[in-house]
């Protein structure tokens, strides 16, 4: 049954846009477990707005109430037609920018929070943090005729793999209907009714960029991220990678916090913990490739987890000192008298 299912998998993958540009991401360890074309930068269209909401989400409160203004008169296409003298809270209009992607929604929050310059500058600030390398923004939306937002299939995974951590990022982007004054507005993910395991998403279009989509889906404690660049079939293809990479892989505590020790073997007596877990999806042959390091300096004390001889992820390392340790044990022996 299981070769038949891939055999249908391959075809479908042979009836996709061989020039479309996709990504399957491990949104624990970052790990790609599939791509095509993942570094070839394209216009990337309304999925900008996926940054434009982390950005307005870390730079300003959710109750804040932002004022339209003439700014809406510059973009056209995909709107939710807010006018100009109207008042919203920034949470509204986060629902109006990622649930039917308003382009008035996206220059009201980027002109009314940090100013639009500001706001722009930021979106490329953050992008470069996240070691987005190839990405460049140059407006809040996506439109792509005076001015264009580039990225590529694995800048954008990373993207949404730090955007699913924040809790209200993925409550907006998980809404399929919000109402506010006389507006209602619709989730354009379909994803979200076609496949119950989805749990976030931002689709993109444009003549120039062609369809664009990246989503997140979460079964049995794992999480991947989809990246979709030109590529028609966008919500079948996200679908059937789904099933197939949530099929194909395993998730495993690579480090854990709980059980972690480390003790330096100089004079000092140091002992080190860790103060998160590390998670990695792998296949059940794939974890004799795994292999752990800690490296001790002056400046910073990490793990390093190696898949296949390459960095895949850094935890960094606390350390407690020998005389901390011995306080830390009379306190317990104290604490039983």
């Amino acid at each position: 049954m299981k070769k038949i299912l891939f055999a249908v998998f391959l075809l479908f993958l042979m009836c996709s846009n061989i020039n479309a540009s996709i990504v399957v991401m491990d949104a624990s360890s970052g790990r790609v477990l599939y791509s095509q074309n993942k570094d070839e930068q394209k216009l990337i269209a309304s999925t900008s707005k996926i940054m434009t909401c982390l950005i307005a989400l870390e730079n300003e409160n959710l109750n804040t109430k932002l004022k339209v203004g003439e700014e809406i008169k510059e973009v056209y296409g995909s709107m939710v037609y807010i006018k100009e003298g109207e008042e919203f809270t920034l949470n509204d209009l986060l629902h109006g920018l990622m649930l039917q992607s308003g382009n008035d929604a996206a220059m009201t929050i980027a002109t009314k929070t940090l100013g639009y310059d500001n706001f722009i500058a930021e979106m490329n600030i953050k992008a470069f943090k996240l070691g987005m390398y190839n990405t460049s923004f140059e407006n809040p939306h996506g439109l792509n005729e005076n001015t264009k937002n580039y990225s590529t299939a694995y800048d954008m995974a990373l993207l949404m793999k730090y955007a699913i951590k924040n809790k209200d990022f993925l409550n907006i982007t998980s809404t399929q209907k919000y109402t506010v004054k006389n507006y209602i507005w619709y989730n354009k993910n379909e994803l979200l009714d076609d496949y119950k395991y989805t749990i976030s998403g931002k689709i993109g279009y444009t003549k120039a960029s062609g369809p664009v989509f990246v989503s997140a889906a979460s079964k049995d404690g794992k999480t991947l991220i989809i990246v979709s660049i030109d590529e028609d079939d966008k919500f079948n293809l996200h679908k059937n990678l789904y099933e197939k990479y949530f099929d194909l892989y395993k998730k495993y505590k690579v480090l854990d916090k709980n059980t972690f020790t480390f003790k330096s073997k100089n004079e000092d007596f140091n002992h080190y913990y860790l103060k998160n877990d590390f998670d990695m999806l792998l296949k059940d042959n794939e974890k004799e490739k795994l292999k752990i390091n800690v490296v001790l300096n002056d400046n910073f004390n990490y793990v390093e987890v190696l898949f296949d001889n390459i960095v895949i992820h850094k935890e960094k390392l606390y350390k407690l000192s020998y005389e901390n340790r011995i306080k830390d044990i009379k306190g317990l022996l104290s604490f039983w008298k």
